[in-house]
């Protein structure tokens, strides 16, 4: 089950799963593994919605067990 967290713990699942970044882009941060790039949500006062972390996860093709043994 997916909950909500902060973006500084998105970023470090992230490298713990083998991304490098973030790295500055157009409206949005990205971080890299090997060719597959993923936007970052902007900072924000609140925690990053379980939706919109499902959604970033299906993107990068992360699945929700991967995730939460990272």
């Amino acid at each position: 089950m997916l909950k909500p967290l902060s973006r500084k713990e998105l970023i470090r699942k992230f490298k713990v799963l083998g991304y490098s970044g973030p790295f500055s882009g157009g409206k949005h941060q990205f971080m890299i593994k090997r060719s597959h790039k993923i936007r970052i949500p902007n900072p924000h006062v609140a925690d990053i919605d379980a939706s919109l972390l499902k959604e970033i996860l299906r993107q990068a093709g992360i699945s929700s067990k991967e995730w939460e043994e990272a």
